[in-house]
């Protein structure tokens, strides 16, 4: 038997360990690989918590669970764009990448693999993790499909962009790190969009600059006309010379007064302009997103499961507009 039940095994994986719990709004579930092509978007969890830079564990693992569970409330119509998404988009649920508890290396091998698999399909992927280390092996795969050639959107209070915790490369400090350093990839096509605040180390600003990647800082997106000139530059920079534009959202890019269940990171977005923001790149053309670092044992009204809901459709919503524009 492959895969059997044993106990304080480093191999053993896990799928769908949080179970019993509903698709993403209820959408029809993908057991087999075969079938991911028959949708234009595919949701996946990825429940997954590694390295703890700061206290103990956040929980993060169990996100992609309260997020499916939130997610049961809402259909696909969006009044303010008299849109409803699933008239225009066929989507369903992958369910969870398998998951190797104290194995990040094997993690993130399956969500590579995983990643490889949905970009193979042709489909749209929206990932929830997770800590933000997740978002790597997802790049890493898409970096790899197009030769390097792809342009990231990193929405986030931090850069994310150290070396190393310890001895860890694969920390939820150091994705972007690790994007920078992909074969083909030219970092000056990477924007680190949020940024604020004190739990910044100078080495990620350096390491930034030295490779050419660009920061805009909430209170650059906050400024007036500031969301307008952050999605226009978004897109110069992450479009420019590439084939492909991927966009990782952490929870904290928020504003704490509209993400609960995520880090206390005030002077961050509102959930209004962060919806403004991810409509906006979307409807020029992703190729992908991804939603990480919500904490549901801080959250006990489940509010950040609900904004992370809410934000995967204005994505589609975008992704709507994108596709009519393309019909033209």
């Amino acid at each position: 038997m492959q895969n059997k039940p044993e106990c304080y095994v480093a191999h053993k994986q896990f799928e769908e360990v949080y179970s019993g719990v509903p698709t993403f709004m209820g959408l029809p579930r993908v057991h087999d690989k075969r079938d991911l092509g028959k949708y234009d978007v595919i949701f996946s969890g990825i429940p997954f918590e590694g390295v703890c830079t700061w206290g103990g564990p956040s929980g993060c693992e169990l996100a992609p669970k309260t997020i499916r569970n939130a997610s049961i409330r809402y259909g696909g119509y969006l009044p303010e764009f008299d849109v409803d998404v699933f008239d225009h988009l066929s989507a369903a649920d992958y369910g969870d990448v398998a998951t190797q508890n104290g194995d990040i290396e094997g993690t993130m091998a399956n969500i590579e693999a995983r990643a490889k698999e949905l970009w193979d399909a042709g489909v749209f992927p929206i990932s929830f993790g997770g800590d933000h280390s997740v978002a790597y092996p997802i790049l890493k795969a898409l970096a790899e499909k197009h030769d390097g050639k792809i342009g990231v959107i990193h929405l986030d209070a931090h850069l994310d962009n150290m070396d190393t915790f310890g001895e860890y490369k694969y920390a939820r400090c150091s994705p972007l790190r690790r994007t920078y350093e992909l074969p083909g990839i030219d970092p000056k096509n990477i924007v680190h969009v949020g940024i604020r605040g004190p739990r910044n180390n100078p080495k990620g600003m350096q390491a930034a600059r030295s490779v050419g990647a660009t920061v805009i800082s909430s209170f650059e997106c906050k400024a007036p006309g500031g969301i307008e000139s952050a999605i226009q530059r978004s897109l110069d920079i992450a479009g420019k010379g590439t084939k492909a534009i991927y966009v990782t959202h952490c929870s904290d890019a928020l504003d704490v007064a509209h993400n609960p269940g995520g880090p206390a990171d005030p002077c961050g977005l509102s959930t209004y302009e962060m919806a403004c923001f991810l409509r906006g790149v979307a409807s020029a053309g992703v190729q992908g997103f991804d939603f990480v670092e919500i904490y549901p044992p801080t959250d006990p009204n489940n509010v950040s499961s609900h904004v992370c809901a809410w934000m995967c459709l204005y994505v589609l919503s975008g992704l709507v507009e994108a596709r009519k524009r393309q019909a033209r």
